[in-house]
């Protein structure tokens, strides 16, 4: 069984910092690239960061370039994301994500259940 299980999320002073992480089982991690996505209250979900399979590619939305830095540990099926600089823009919950093969070429999305982050003084 796949599972997605978020943490590191709370209350943050704009300017300060947080670390999420995401521990995955269930599935050969090393093998998938994996995904931040975050929901703010009232919005849609926004694709917030990927991480390629082996580490070595990161890609991030504009608004979080330079603040965010997402990092994976393929011996511990870990996925991090350290947020820096954080503003109250980035108040949202923030979900992990991985797109796994479940036969031939069909994928799924797999979630985690979420970790709320709130940015405000």
């Amino acid at each position: 069984e796949v599972q997605l299980v978020e943490s590191g999320g709370g209350l943050v002073q704009p300017g300060g910092s947080l670390r999420l992480s995401c521990a995955a089982s269930g599935f050969a991690f090393s093998s998938y690239a994996m995904s931040l996505v975050r929901q703010a209250p009232g919005k849609g979900l926004e694709w917030v960061s990927t991480i390629n399979d082996s580490g070595t590619c990161t890609y991030y939305v504009d608004s979080v370039k330079g603040r965010f830095t997402i990092s994976r540990d393929n011996a511990k099926n870990t996925v991090d994301l350290q947020m820096n600089s954080l503003k109250p823009e980035d108040t949202a919950v923030y979900y992990c994500n991985a797109n796994i093969l479940t036969g031939g070429p069909t994928t799924r999305d797999y979630w985690g259940q979420g970790t709320q982050v709130t940015v405000s003084s």
